[in-house]
């Protein structure tokens, strides 16, 4: 392996390339980046940014001192516009072809976006600046989407002292990834702060006054934000012959062709451990893939799959929420300690007769440990979890 390409200097790029150094590579790296900003982190965009408890300068994942020991070709501000695996070549949106023996792809994703015009979205350091500076009291912020990211810029806005409107088209928000009980458990969180919270609802277009929605209703509000998901990075690798379908499709290893692996939000690949194919945003998952991807890259005789036990996090007002697991498409869900009324409280998922995760919502994260150890041991539904009245999805 004579030169290893990095697409994207996300953390899971950065991940990627310190593991390549760290396994003994010592090579040529080359690093590219679309954002002109060195690797950062991005889950303190929504909270600690946009409340403006950090500097910006405390995102930045490694120091400059850090980054120049890891003898990179960092390109900054350069995009990746075609791939030709047969030639082992990447272009770039400078105009050069940059050849590779091995190639990483983690370009992320992107935020989706509405009609109009008005809105912000929550991706970068510029959008989570951006979108700070116009908020404060007095101010109207109205939110598309009630996910986590939607959610968490909303807490964040109520306590700046604006007035939200969150708008959601389910009838429950999050029910699709956390179930309807614990889904109503948030959304009375949030209400009960003083947000307007409306489920049901479809927006049409964002425009200068507000949101208009698809019956016509104008809603008011000084400020949009725009969360309703992400569209994978993957048009440059249109005509590449490599596999993409929301996202990058790789095997259990991570592996998306000869020498190319994909890592990160981009990564669509087979999870073993859970059976199925998942894509998966969360934080923790891009920097763990990303190491396992320069693994396998580096030691094809090695190999092993990538098998992790996801983990994500929210924090929304003093509420702590964590999860292990795959809970999407889950069969059933069952409060096993605590009670929701009083919003602590840790409840398991089971899909099939297999535990598939578990979420805290109020609970030290220690309290889940035991239990992310039972979804990696694969065990099925009679596990830890008590017997008691379940809440059927």
């Amino acid at each position: 392996m004579r030169h290893v390409v990095v697409v994207g200097a996300s953390a899971a790029g950065l991940a990627a390339a310190e593991t390549l150094r760290r396994e003994g590579f010592t090579g040529p790296l080359t690093l590219i980046g679309e954002e002109l900003d060195a690797p950062y982190d991005r889950p303190p965009l929504s909270k600690q940014i946009l409340a403006s408890r950090w500097d910006a300068e405390r995102l930045a994942l490694r120091t400059t001192e850090q980054l120049a020991a890891l003898d990179l070709d960092l390109r900054l501000g350069v995009r990746a516009t075609g791939l030709d695996p047969a030639a082992r070549t990447v272009a770039l949106s400078t105009g050069e072809r940059i050849s590779y023996q091995g190639l990483i792809i983690a370009t992320g994703v992107r935020p989706r976006v509405l009609p109009g015009r008005g809105a912000h979205v929550l991706r970068t350091v510029g959008d989570a600046l951006a979108l700070r500076a116009r908020l404060g009291p007095g101010r109207r912020l109205a939110v598309v989407g009630a996910g986590f990211l939607g959610a968490e810029a909303a807490a964040v806005a109520r306590g700046l002292g604006c007035e939200v409107v969150l708008l959601e088209p389910a009838p429950v928000p999050m029910a699709h990834a956390v179930g309807e009980r614990a889904g109503r458990v948030l959304s009375d969180v949030h209400r009960d702060h003083g947000v307007d919270l409306r489920t049901g609802v479809s927006v049409a277009e964002t425009t200068d006054q507000g949101v208009r929605l698809t019956d016509g209703t104008l809603i008011e509000a000084d400020e949009v934000l725009v969360a309703i998901g992400s569209v994978p990075n993957t048009e440059w690798l249109d005509g590449s012959g490599l596999t993409v379908a929301d996202g990058v499709v790789c095997d259990e290893f991570s592996a998306a062709g000869p020498d190319v692996y994909a890592a990160g939000d981009v990564a669509r690949w087979h999870n073993p451990l859970f059976g199925t194919v998942m894509r998966v945003e969360h934080r923790t998952n891009a920097a763990e893939q990303g190491m396992a991807a320069a693994r396998n890259l580096l030691h094809p005789a090695a190999r092993k799959p990538f098998a992790p036990v996801p983990y994500f996090w929210s924090d929304q007002y003093d509420l702590k929420i964590h999860a292990y697991g795959y809970l999407r498409g889950h069969d059933a869900v069952e409060v096993v300690e605590g009670d929701p009324a009083e919003r602590r409280f840790l409840a398991a998922y089971r899909t099939g007769d297999r535990l598939a995760g578990v979420l805290g919502v109020g609970v030290p994260p220690k309290t889940l440990r035991s239990w992310r150890q039972a979804v990696a041991a694969g065990q099925d539904g009679a596990g830890p979890v008590v017997s008691g009245g379940g809440d059927r999805k």
